[in-house]
């Protein structure tokens, strides 16, 4: 089997799992269910991924490179940007890749545990690029900041995103064991949560909060 049929089929693979985890949570979803969004018997997926960590370990390093795509893009497309502007656009990616924090809402030490080594580290040169294109949008954008500056906020924004999707991606069954617990809530979407997060980070003052950018339809 050449390497063009291998990456097609594996690419199949991912896409199944990437369909059905619209839907479904990751508990819900088997190496059974998947095979049979493909077009090959399910035993086949053997001959690609050892387990179903190691599919959804392939769907989130696809997922951080898409989101590498979408920062290489706001770099390129801008030559300057002040840091509400760059808060914005930072958070306008970050909306788009739901899946992305979905996956990093999950125990990744299951995740990362029960795939091969070789799969690890495909995933954590995904992590670490999409590290550095964030840390080379701010040292292009940031000029006057320190390096301390800028690796603090590098490396708190990072630890920030694992908990945007449960605040943001709320179950009614949720919602409703806080109303019985007398649980505080207001709702928050993605950009919401990731925009006031980043304006934090860069120590921004805004001054009249609700006329920003957060108040822009995505």
């Amino acid at each position: 089997m050449t390497r063009e049929i291998v990456d097609i089929r594996k690419e199949e693979i991912i896409n199944a799992c990437e369909k059905l985890y619209e839907n479904n949570n990751f508990k819900d979803i088997t190496i059974k269910s998947i095979g049979e969004e493909t077009t090959f018997s399910r035993t086949s997926i053997y001959n690609y991924f050892q387990t179903k960590e190691e599919i959804f370990l392939a769907l989130f390093k696809r997922e951080y490179e898409r989101w590498i795509d979408d920062l290489s893009e706001m770099y390129e497309q801008n030559s300057e940007m002040p840091k509400e502007m760059f808060a914005d656009k930072l958070a306008n990616t970050v909306a788009k890749r739901k899946n992305l924090l979905k996956l990093l809402s999950m125990n990744m030490y299951d995740m990362e545990e029960n795939s091969r080594m070789e799969e690890l580290t495909e995933f954590k040169k995904a992590y670490g690029n999409a590290i550095k294109m964030v840390k080379k949008c701010v040292d292009k954008f940031f000029k006057e900041m320190s390096e301390n500056e800028k690796d603090e906020f590098v490396f708190l924004f990072f630890p920030f995103m694992y908990g945007i999707y449960p605040y943001a991606e709320v179950t009614e069954k949720q919602m409703q064991a806080m109303n019985s617990a007398g649980v505080p809530f207001k709702y928050l979407s993605i950009y919401d949560i990731t925009y006031k997060g980043i304006i934090k980070l860069l120590k921004v003052e805004v001054k009249n909060y609700e006329n920003s950018h957060i108040d822009r339809k995505l």
